[in-house]
């Protein structure tokens, strides 16, 4: 009994452990994610074991960069769906397609969307061919001739509160409208945000500045050089998906019945920039896709060369010397001055 309870201990122990952190970890063998990406702690322990076993290799050149990230909720979002239209004539397809728009507006309506943010985008209206078979006495062709045609529409929706999408996503499934093209994320004062970043990005500077000042170094008897750069990534960019299933069973495989794989369902799931990498995060806790801003700024320092003074020259005047030719010893000193 004891042996029993131990048991269900540990499994119970190992479901919760399973359920706080999720499934994207635990079936990581279905993912299709790369290891490197993933929050390993292994990866990461390896890296700071190699830092602390690493030589230092004297570099004149001291490098001080600054990250900082800005996660932002956007103003407005745009849904575009597809719809399509066939009729036997242009007439026809044309008044269908009126109706179901003209439905969707009505409802959109009732849901808040104003008429002024719902845009239909004309995208092609063209016959429709079928192949009808000819026969002859001696011979068969297949001709391809007119049917009807087909009409093929953009319906753009402009909301500006993410909880709007499900009504949107319902109106138009009500009136057969399945396919969803993308929703695209606006940011209406842009230089704001970027401006916002720069001045975070100054103070990471100098607080990182001061620290080199602080340990002994004259930041001043350098030449700097500078690199800096900016991005701007939307939710789409950053999902990514996997395969959760278990595999089939021992008991299975022992029947003489064949086995029938069950398609396997893709999760997708929102997995944005860590933050593992930037000195300074805005706006940290997110629930809803946001877009991420971000700028970085890498400063190289490198000495400035010492200037030496010219080394001056000894002038040295030349003396000349007579000898007397008889073999006297007695030399005098010839000034041509």
């Amino acid at each position: 009994m004891k042996n029993l309870i131990c048991i269900f201990l540990v499994f119970s122990n190992s479901f919760a452990f399973a359920q706080i952190r999720g499934n994207a970890t635990i079936i990581s063998r279905q993912n299709i994610i790369a290891p490197a990406e993933l929050a390993n702690a292994d990866i990461y322990g390896n890296q700071i074991q190699q830092f602390r076993q690493k030589d230092l290799i004297p570099n004149p050149v001291i490098t001080i960069d600054a990250k900082v990230l800005n996660n932002i909720i956007a103003d407005s979002y745009t849904a575009i769906f597809n719809i399509v239209q066939i009729g036997k004539t242009s007439q026809e397809t044309n008044t269908l397609m009126k109706e179901r728009v003209a439905k969707v507006k009505d409802g959109l309506r009732t849901k808040g969307i104003l008429e002024g943010d719902i845009v239909i985008d004309v995208i092609s209206f063209v016959p429709v061919y079928e192949t009808v078979v000819e026969k002859k006495l001696f011979s068969k062709k297949y001709n391809e001739v007119p049917k009807g045609f087909e009409l093929q529409q953009n319906i753009h929706v402009k909301f500006t509160n993410v909880n709007q999408f499900e009504k949107i996503l319902a109106t138009c499934a009500n009136n057969e409208i399945y396919n969803l093209v993308k929703v695209d994320y606006f940011i209406n004062d842009i230089q704001t945000v970027y401006k916002q970043l720069r001045t975070e990005i100054l103070k990471t500077l100098k607080e990182k500045q001061q620290f080199y000042t602080d340990l002994g170094f004259d930041l001043t008897s350098y030449r700097p050089t500078i690199a800096d750069t900016k991005y701007c990534h939307f939710p789409k960019e950053f999902y990514k998906n996997y395969q959760a299933f278990h595999s089939t069973s021992l008991e299975t495989l022992n029947k003489k019945q064949g086995i029938v794989t069950a398609k396997k369902q893709t999760t997708y799931y929102y997995d944005p920039i860590t933050y593992k990498d930037y000195d300074m995060v805005i706006n940290t806790s997110i629930v809803e896709p946001v877009v991420q801003i971000g700028m970085e700024i890498k400063l190289q320092y490198t000495p400035i060369p010492k200037e030496q003074k010219p080394i001056e020259k000894e002038i040295t005047n030349p003396k000349y010397f007579l000898i007397s030719p008889d073999g006297n010893i007695d030399i005098k000193e010839l000034k041509l001055n």
